[in-house]
């Protein structure tokens, strides 16, 4: 068996260095790629900031007249972007001049530099090489969480601009239709679109929101019940060309029957980390995607038996909490994820099952929360079976202390299903009355897995069996307390899951109406929000 290494999967996405490294610059190749470069517009024009962070100022500046002032918060690090066209397997160079606290300039996917304290102007250089199919980069600047306002100004990225000789942007896609409903997603078809040199993907937009989609069909979720929606449909070829939009097609979402007895228990909730790896601003992440709820991680043990963001940040009056409040003023909420694969946990550190259920509630408490996750790994935890009956006991403590709390139980998985102490940490759940609500597998490292759909729906088909031969539930029962939790792109095994074959994994799971659909992690997936998007897309 092999179990996650959450912290060492896609450590390539940045990585930081101190200021002053500078990289041996290239031969430049063309003028500065970037618009706007010196915000001597006097708006924001061709930037993007998180919330209302970014402001254009007259002083202090580097160069000509005005510069971004960037007003990083507990809860918000005023990330300011900007997307360029570029050529495939081409060196870039890009620089930039700032000032304050931890203030970063990077490139999303690839390197990032910044600086720990400026006073002054300082200046930032990196290079970077784009894949062999990139046609476009995200340019970023942001400052750090509670570090105050930041500037920078004169920012350039040396380069060939992409695209070519190619400049003829696909036709608009023909025949937009819906072909399904639920109450809370809409599916799309249309016809195919033509290009001069070829199609790359499409885009599925509503309001503003974008879904991406590499082939003619979409599923845009994270909807209200009853309500009309609108969209429409744009291609896009390899050059960065963009068509025009699709002729609207408007449907309207299923109706919501509420609650009743016994309602079943869906949520799609990608893994959001703030201690690692540039978190993202989740409200900007909300309105891209349409996803709704996050598992936030990870919560460990502090000083004993106290339950703590990564065993340092207190569960109230922090960015953790700003976060929380984040989500929900944009119509989500969150799951927090209590344990893992590293780090001090509360399972083998509080001492009996009613201080652990006491720990428990101290999160459930500070929050108000729906539902809770306790992600079982290594051998302190899943191998221990004092700690697994530990576990459970609390689980039914807090369950019978919060009517309507649901209850999710996350552990490793073989590719045919549970091992011996998963399904022991099953079998417990029944013997200890635990009522746990969902158990979710998490369907990789399996050692090299050349085909991660099949390995998925054969693990997770195998968990579905263990239910239903432990509970003595039918196959339509058992399927509904079965959680997905995968890895996009890839595991810590070189094992490869594609936007496709996630894409296949997800309808493969609303087919079978499971419970969760969750993956690690969105600080992962990025420039985009691709697998966040088709996440958003699990109907349960």
């Amino acid at each position: 068996m092999r179990t996650r290494h959450r912290l060492l999967a896609g450590l390539s996405a940045a990585v930081l260095t101190g200021a002053g490294l500078v990289l041996s610059p290239m031969t430049a190749n063309a003028a500065n790629l970037l618009s706007n470069p010196g915000f001597e517009t006097g708006s924001l024009s061709g930037w993007t900031c998180s919330g209302s962070t970014g402001s254009v100022v007259a002083s202090p500046v580097h160069g000509g007249t005005k510069a971004l002032a960037g007003a990083a918060s507990a809860s918000d690090n005023a990330r300011c972007a900007q997307t360029v066209t570029v050529k495939p397997s081409t060196a870039y160079t890009l620089t930039g001049w700032v000032r304050g606290n931890y203030v970063h300039l990077g490139v999303t996917g690839g390197t990032a530099r910044w600086t720990s304290s400026a006073t002054g102007y300082s200046l930032l250089t990196l290079t970077f090489t784009t894949g062999a199919s990139q046609t476009s980069a995200e340019v970023y600047l942001h400052g750090w969480y509670g570090q105050g306002t930041y500037n920078a100004d004169d920012i350039s990225l040396d380069g060939p601009g992409g695209g070519g000789n190619d400049t003829q942007a696909p036709t608009a896609p023909g025949n937009p239709r819906a072909t399904g409903v639920t109450a809370t997603s809409v599916s799309l078809s249309w016809d195919a679109s033509t290009d001069n040199v070829g199609v790359t993907g499409y885009e599925v937009v509503r309001d503003g929101q974008v879904t991406p989609a590499t082939g003619t069909s979409a599923t845009v979720g994270g909807l209200t019940a009853s309500t009309a929606y609108t969209f429409t449909v744009r291609a896009k070829d390899a050059a960065g060309n963009t068509s025009p939009a699709s002729v609207p097609v408007t449907a309207t979402t299923g109706k919501d029957d509420g609650p009743g007895p016994g309602p079943r228990f869906i949520q799609a909730a990608p893994y959001l980390y703030l201690g690692w790896g540039n978190p993202p601003a989740a409200a900007d992440v909300m309105r891209a995607t349409g996803v709704k709820w996050f598992t936030m991680a990870f919560i460990l043990a502090q000083n004993g038996c106290n339950p703590t963001w990564d065993s340092q940040r207190p569960l109230k009056g922090g960015v953790d909490e700003n976060n929380v409040k984040a989500i929900r003023a944009a119509g989500g909420d969150i799951v927090p994820s209590i344990g893992g694969w590293s780090g001090n946990k509360l399972g083998p550190n509080c001492a009996t099952a009613e201080l652990l259920a006491g720990a428990y509630q101290k999160v459930i408490d500070a929050y108000g929360l729906k539902a809770i996750d306790v992600d079982i790994e290594n051998t302190d935890e899943f191998e221990s079976a004092a700690v697994q009956d530990r576990i459970l006991t609390a689980l039914k403590i807090v369950k019978a202390n919060n009517p309507g709390l649901r209850t999710i139980l996350t552990f490793p998985t073989l590719n045919t299903g549970p091992n011996s102490w998963g399904n022991r940490l099953i079998e417990q759940a029944k013997a200890l009355n635990a009522n746990i609500d969902n158990f979710t597998i998490m369907p990789f490292n399996f050692g090299g897995a050349a085909d991660m759909y099949a390995a998925t729906v054969n693990s997770t088909t195998g968990l579905k069996n263990k239910l239903k031969s432990t509970f003595g539930w039918t196959d339509a029962e058992a399927f509904a307390h079965v959680g997905i939790s995968g890895m996009n792109n890839a595991s810590d095994a070189g094992e490869n899951t594609t936007p496709q074959i996630w894409t296949r994994i997800r309808d493969w799971s609303n087919a079978n109406h499971i419970g969760r659909f969750s993956f690690w992690a969105v600080n992962r997936d990025r420039p985009n929000w691709e697998f966040t998007a088709i996440t958003a897309g699990f109907t349960g």
